[in-house]
């Protein structure tokens, strides 16, 4: 099996040479940037199977660099965020991040959450997901509700696949309609708060069953499910 290659960007050198030692340690190959435009450079020409991302970077910052990311591929990226950046966690998130790690950090736990993200991009893609009275088939694009199957209009669909493959993750009204809609809305941002009402009418009937979608008070939306 060829080896797995993980680009490390950070300015800071001293982080830089700890998270190459562990990484090298375990048998991954690596490749280094200590600024936002090296970062993309390098990640462009070599095509690494991860990036671990600083958010505070030079020239460009780590935020700018994980949308050109998402803009042209789907490669895994851990963000390293400072200890109490909650803002920088939640945006990382919503711009794609697969995960992230707080500095400071332990080298073993970024290593192990490098290994659980590679494991994760290789499973399929799921297809269907399940909840207490609730399935959503992506392929039938079927929704089935407390035993009665219904299609939703397309954006709905969308809206709601979305939220139930991201379970106890907040979205903001922005980049849901960026995300949803395929590209920057600029129109009333109430629209998805329509979406939102009516997928709640029809999916959250019944009183035995928990309600999924709820609000974060200033930020948007969150598919919430914490188990049985």
């Amino acid at each position: 099996m060829a080896e797995k290659m993980v680009l490390i960007a950070d300015d800071e050198d001293h982080i830089r040479h700890l998270v190459k030692l562990y990484l090298t340690n375990e048998g991954f190959a690596t490749i280094e940037a200590k600024t936002g435009t090296e970062a993309l450079k390098a990640w462009r020409e070599h095509s690494p199977n991860l990036v671990i991302l600083d958010i505070m970077m030079p020239e460009l910052d780590g935020r700018e660099v994980l949308k050109q990311i998402r803009k042209e591929r789907n490669t895994p990226v851990i963000m390293l965020t400072a200890k109490d950046a909650e803002m920088d966690k939640v945006m990382g998130l919503e711009l794609g991040a697969d995960d992230y790690v707080t500095k400071p950090f332990s080298p073993r736990e970024l290593v192990s959450r490098v290994k659980a993200v590679l494991r994760r991009a290789e499973e399929p893609a799921p297809q269907e997901v399940s909840y207490p009275g609730l399935t959503i088939n992506k392929e039938s694009r079927e929704v089935i509700v407390n035993g009665q199957r219904m299609t939703l209009p397309p954006k709905e669909f969308d809206l709601l696949w979305l939220l139930a493959t991201n379970p106890n993750k907040v979205f903001s009204r922005e980049y849901l309609l960026e995300t949803v809609w395929e590209y920057t809305y600029f129109g009333d941002i109430r629209t998805v708060d329509v979406h939102i009402r009516r997928l709640r009418q029809k999916i959250e009937k019944d009183p035995e069953h928990p309600v999924y979608i709820k609000t974060a008070w200033g930020v948007g939306y969150k598919f919430e499910y914490h188990g049985e």
